[in-house]
């Protein structure tokens, strides 16, 4: 495992395991969970946190197929009552900010947010490895072409995985030379990515090692589970539970999931199979 530290106020966390990070989406039109918890994110949140959540990830601006990229104004006005109220409830807990803007992220790092959460990994504002690199706190940067409106009509790759693999080692150099040195990197499923492509990825997930950067992974209740079962969202939780065991195996150290328990029932086994 590759051990990096999150830092919570006047403490240190030492991670050097896998650990799960809760979903809290806040926006009216997530693909799974839209505005199912903009009213109840409270106790939602201590439902997480006690089921075993390391890390809370708040989202305010949906990035499903097709979604719109939202002005930061907004996007803060939808965040900002929100954290504050998370921050009074759960003063020791551990909250990352979903977000592609420099000014969200600087005033979600501001407020007592703990990491940002970024899908465009700076690609889409230039500004944001900027923010990252002042206050230095942990950044997960994510594989994506084009944005969300219109990523799934880029996903044409002559090799995925070498594409991948390179696209990530351009971009770790370039945030070490910004100075940005907590690194987590997210290849991320479905962004971009049909849905061979994602079980491709998924079956190469362990060459992504080689950058001795913690791995997320952000395969909940995603349309390549339930696509291919004939299903749907809402019946894709045994199907997340399966690649989340796959992606344990295979060397991720995040799972960003809607269900925790689950989750951490499968970090849980894994834990208990001999080391090699």
């Amino acid at each position: 495992m590759i051990p990096f530290t999150i830092k919570n106020g006047n403490q240190t966390l030492s991670v050097d395991k896998p650990i799960v990070m809760g979903i809290l989406n806040i926006t009216p039109d997530s693909f799974y969970d839209g505005a199912k918890h903009q009213i109840d994110y409270l106790s939602h949140t201590e439902r997480m946190l006690l089921e075993g959540a390391t890390i809370i990830d708040i989202g305010a601006m949906s990035s499903r197929p097709g979604a719109e990229i939202i002005d930061p104004t907004t996007e803060w006005s939808r965040l900002f009552p929100v954290i504050k109220a998370l921050k009074q409830s759960f003063p020791t807990a551990i909250f990352s900010v979903d977000t592609i803007h420099a000014e969200v992220a600087k005033q979600s790092l501001e407020n007592g947010i703990e990491m940002i959460n970024d899908i465009s990994a700076g690609e889409i504002d230039e500004k944001m490895l900027e923010v990252m690199a002042h206050y230095k706190a942990p950044y997960i940067a994510m594989h994506m072409k084009g944005i969300p409106m219109n990523m799934q009509f880029k996903n044409q790759y002559t090799n995925l995985i070498q594409e991948l693999l390179m696209y990530f080692e351009n971009k770790i150099e370039h945030l070490h030379q910004m100075g940005i040195d907590n690194i987590i990197i997210d290849p991320g499923f479905g962004f971009a990515k049909n849905i061979a492509q994602n079980f491709e990825l998924l079956q190469y997930l362990d060459a992504f090692q080689k950058f001795q950067s913690p791995i997320m992974v952000g395969l909940s209740r995603k349309s390549m589970i339930w696509k291919s079962l004939h299903s749907n969202a809402e019946d894709a939780l045994n199907g997340t539970t399966v690649l989340n065991t796959i992606a344990i195996l295979k060397g991720a150290q995040i799972l960003r999931v809607h269900d925790v328990k689950e989750a951490m029932e499968v970090i849980q086994l894994c834990a208990r199979l001999p080391k090699q």
